[in-house]
């Protein structure tokens, strides 16, 4: 009897000398926070064990509260989740430069990419090393432009049908909330684009189960992300009742990609030339793909792959595609120039072709602009992998990096007149000139979006048929307020009324 407190005794002193050796390099942190308690390097307000976290009561916060110390002229600044763990916001060119052009890692935990991968896997949004690398070259010809070519009837397609349906939604002269729709629709092009998959997305909505688990999904992250204690605890979380249906429509997501990824699987080993008489699509190049030893993808990194590229590549250019479409609305001097370029560009067609995207200089520029305003992604992180040095100030690893895009965009030290939309800041002999890290939408560097190529032709297409077929303009009752989701949305949607062009 007398072993027994014993043994638990050990069982204690080894499990209390494990978690210190996790936690051990944290403390290396306290540096950051006596810097901070002295007022040598800027940061946010802090509480002795809650760290800057009760500055953040909304999204809408996760915006706003560095402005502050970004318009005080500092490149970068500090701030803490919890007492231990430190982050580092960069918010200039100069310190934003040190950590996009390496390959470090996504910060998994803290930074809430950890909350993604019971739905996305380990694919390429969230995988690190060697691993990595490896997927990175393996899927890069996929976004080759002879691959991306025969896309472009397909945004044709879609776009055709979105415009119908904005037309049916705003036939009494009113608003239409257009997030959704945009939604629906680059879903539905990623679906045909990467899976051949084709089933009246648009129409039926969430009428279709694959459509309803996105949606439903992007909205539960989002409120557990604002529960400290369920963002931290997959297991606390997975005991609730969203925990439980989060779990439910990952399976279900999964089980819809997989049986369209087995069912492709087969036609390939059944017809080695299915791939000469077929247009090659996204898991065409997954299942085919190999490396130099000849070793290609499993079937659980083809899971992961697939479902990373329909998360990342439909709600990602959707809210570019409605921010956009708010510009558009917002400032109508500037919707008529697209216009007029796309009119001049097609003539008498009514369809994009792929030469059309070389012939317009007008449209890119706005396009720049809105992502400059509005970016897709209003942040991400870093995780360092070693001790570095930013600005003179030492960063243990393990420090988070928090490269806020909206912030950057907006930075009256970098931009001029940040607030005010200016098209011709994208001018080519204009841009060309600024430093290649003070517009980062799509990221930079090693890890920047392998799909910005596919996304940009998309939105190009959409945008032309929209501004051929409708006047634009933004509704004067309900201004759009940005918030800092996983995507940047708009608090309240974004309601536009789209009159038919005679």
């Amino acid at each position: 009897m007398i072993a027994i407190p014993g043994f638990l005794l050990v069982c204690a002193v080894l499990a209390l000398v494990y978690y210190l050796r996790k936690w051990f390099p944290l403390f290396k942190q306290w540096r950051l926070w006596h810097a901070a308690l002295d007022d040598t390097v800027p940061h946010l307000p802090l509480h002795w064990l809650f760290g800057s976290l009760p500055n953040i009561k909304s999204h809408r916060d996760l915006i706003h509260m560095h402005k502050p110390i970004i318009n005080s002229g500092s490149k970068f600044f500090l701030w803490w989740l919890g007492p231990v763990r430190a982050c580092v916001g960069v918010v200039h060119p100069d310190t934003v430069r040190h950590i996009l052009k390496t390959s470090l890692p996504k910060c998994k935990s803290g930074a809430g990419y950890d909350l993604l991968k019971p739905w996305i896997g380990d694919g390429l949004l969230l995988s690190d090393g060697e691993k990595w690398e490896r997927n990175r070259r393996l899927l890069t010809p996929a976004f080759h432009f002879d691959i991306l070519r025969p896309y472009v009837k397909i945004y044709n397609q879609v776009a055709k049908t979105l415009t119908n349906k904005l037309a049916r939604e705003c036939e009494g002269g009113g608003y239409v909330e257009v997030c959704r729709p945009s939604g629906l629709a680059t879903l539905d092009t990623m679906l045909q684009c990467s899976l051949s998959y084709k089933d009246n997305i648009q129409e039926r909505g969430q009428s279709h189960p694959y459509v309803n688990a996105v949606e439903r999904l992007s909205h539960l992250l989002l409120i557990r992300s604002l529960n400290i204690v369920y963002h931290y605890s997959y297991f606390i979380y997975g005991l609730t009742k969203n925990g439980k249906e989060f779990q439910a429509l990952c399976d279900y997501a999964h089980s819809f990609s997989s049986k369209i990824i087995n069912s492709r699987r087969t036609a390939l080993q059944n017809d080695p030339d299915l791939l000469k008489r077929k247009h090659i699509d996204f898991l065409d190049i997954l299942i085919s793909a190999r490396d130099e030893n000849g070793k290609g993808l499993t079937d659980s990194e083809i899971q992961d792959e697939v479902d990373t590229f329909m998360f990342e590549g439909h709600d990602t250019t959707s809210s570019a595609i409605s921010w956009i479409l708010y510009c558009l609305g917002k400032y109508p001097e500037e919707q008529e120039r697209v216009r007029e370029e796309v009119l001049d560009v097609l003539g008498d067609r009514e369809e994009i072709e792929w030469g059309d995207f070389a012939k317009m200089t007008y449209m890119p520029m706005f396009i720049r602009e809105c992502m400059r305003m509005y970016p897709p992604v209003p942040a991400i992180s870093r995780e360092l992998t070693e001790d570095i040095e930013i600005e003179g100030v030492f960063l243990p690893k393990g420090v988070i990096i928090d490269i806020p895009i909206y912030n950057i965009h907006r930075n009256p030290h970098v931009w001029k007149d940040p607030e005010e939309f200016r098209p011709e800041r994208f001018e080519p002999e204009t841009f060309g000139a600024r430093d290649p890290y003070c517009f980062v939408p799509f990221s930079a560097g090693p890890r920047n979006c392998i799909g910005q190529n596919f996304a940009m032709n998309e939105i190009k297409v959409f945008i032309s048929h929209i501004v051929m077929k409708f006047h634009v303009k933004d509704d004067p009752k309900r201004t759009p307020v940005a918030v800092s989701e996983v995507v940047l949305r708009s608090e309240d949607g974004i309601y536009l009324n789209f009159t038919p062009r005679k």
